[in-house]
């Protein structure tokens, strides 16, 4: 059996940057091969937008692989410390969202994490917060705060540097780390996962755990997924992100973007690759960089959609990009047939998400119309049927003149 549970924490600790702690992991796993209890492995999940992106799967694959050793996934919607709003990593103090703003995205969370997880009974529990976080009493609460002092508290990083620039923090964020903690409490949590960016919140739940007289859960952090900027974490916000439901073009043109430098980060959180495969993918002697990102394009689409797809997408993209041609799927545009300004234009055909950013576009030769690149936003373009537009690599519409 120590082989066997040795064999596990080697997979498991493939991609984290720490476990807390290690030997009590080793415990865990150990006791439940001897009496069969599944342990609870809980993930929370901030529904602060609509999309679970690439960043977020880092986690989830974890999560996976407990599932596929025979543990349950507990993932925690936190439609309730929403509304707090996690200080974790910000320099500011986060905006508090609205019920109906965080109803709305936790709505699309479980089918978007259902891409990854095994959705199962046996192997997924799904809870929101404010089961039991809406009904704690004021005093209740403050038990609950009466668990951490101030000190412990300001050991966050991130309130560290408010400090130093004197700028202000509230009360109420010091209640999301405990809340946090409180979640682990109320689903008997064994194993908390987190990216790096929550260490800080998920130890806090092993005190909390233990202050309520349960045993401590182990602690798992991830490494943040590094966005396609190549230097932020992967964001929304950021517009730096591969999103788990976009076209499979899309996301493998996305893929094809990244720096060779960042393969052997995706290769290593994306994939189920093993290390021998990966040294050999990113080594420029062995593997030519193009042909291990287009395999690494088509394993992360095809994980989301389909390996067919994946060939497909790869196929279109060969020949949009490497053979100069047109896409097939282009979207069609209508339009009338009067002038219209070429920034106006692109706005129109939703090519870009205002006018400024068309000017921009315009402005970097961004643009072209019919393999001709535009050079003024204010410029007069006659539409005409058949028409192609482009903006960037990646964004293209043909348009139909209204009769």
């Amino acid at each position: 059996m120590a082989q066997k549970i040795a064999e596990q924490i080697k997979l498991l600790k493939r991609g984290t940057v720490e476990i807390f702690r290690e030997e009590e992991l080793s415990e865990k796993l150990t006791e439940a091969a001897k009496t069969g209890r599944q342990l609870r492995i809980k993930l929370g999940l901030d529904p602060t937008s609509a999309d679970i992106h690439l960043g977020h799967t880092v986690v989830l694959r974890k999560m996976r692989q407990f599932q596929d050793l025979g543990h349950k996934a507990v993932l925690i919607i936190g439609d309730y410390t929403a509304r707090i709003g996690d200080p974790a990593g910000q320099d500011t103090t986060r905006p508090m969202l609205s019920p109906q703003q965080i109803e709305k995205n936790a709505k699309t969370y479980f089918q978007q994490a259902g891409k990854i997880l095994d959705t199962l009974e046996n192997k997924l529990e799904i809870k929101y917060n404010s089961e039991w976080l809406e009904k704690l009493t004021a005093i209740e609460i403050i038990q609950l705060a009466a668990k951490k002092t101030v000190a412990q508290m300001l050991q966050r990083d991130s309130f560290k540097k408010r400090l130093r620039a004197d700028e202000d923090i509230f009360m109420h964020e010091f209640l999301y780390p405990l809340m946090q903690g409180y979640d682990s409490v109320m689903v008997r949590s064994d194993v908390e996962l987190g990216g790096t960016d929550q260490t800080f919140n998920n130890l806090i739940g092993r005190d909390i755990q233990r202050a309520y007289g349960q045993p401590p859960q182990i602690v798992i952090t991830t490494p943040i997924l590094v966005g396609l900027d190549g230097k932020e974490k992967m964001s929304k916000s950021k517009g730096n992100y591969i999103g788990v439901t976009d076209e499979p073009g899309d996301m493998f043109g996305k893929v094809m973007s990244i720096s060779d430098e960042m393969m052997e980060n995706y290769f290593t959180l994306l994939t189920d690759k093993s290390d021998e495969e990966i040294a050999e993918l990113v080594n420029p002697d062995k593997t030519h960089p193009k042909q291990a990102k287009i395999l690494l394009g088509k394993t992360i689409v095809a994980q989301f959609h389909n390996e067919a797809t994946a060939e497909a997408a790869a196929a279109e993209f060969d020949k949009v990009f490497a053979q100069g041609q047109l896409p097939d799927d282009m979207p069609q545009v209508e339009i009338s047939a009067g002038p219209i300004m070429a920034s106006k234009l692109l706005v129109h055909c939703k090519l870009v998400s205002s006018g400024g950013e068309a000017k921009r576009m315009i402005k970097q030769a961004a643009v072209s119309i019919d393999g001709q690149k535009v050079n003024d936003p204010n410029a007069e373009i006659i539409p005409a049927d058949g028409m192609v537009i482009q903006v960037g690599k990646r964004k293209f519409a043909r348009l139909k003149v209204k009769r």
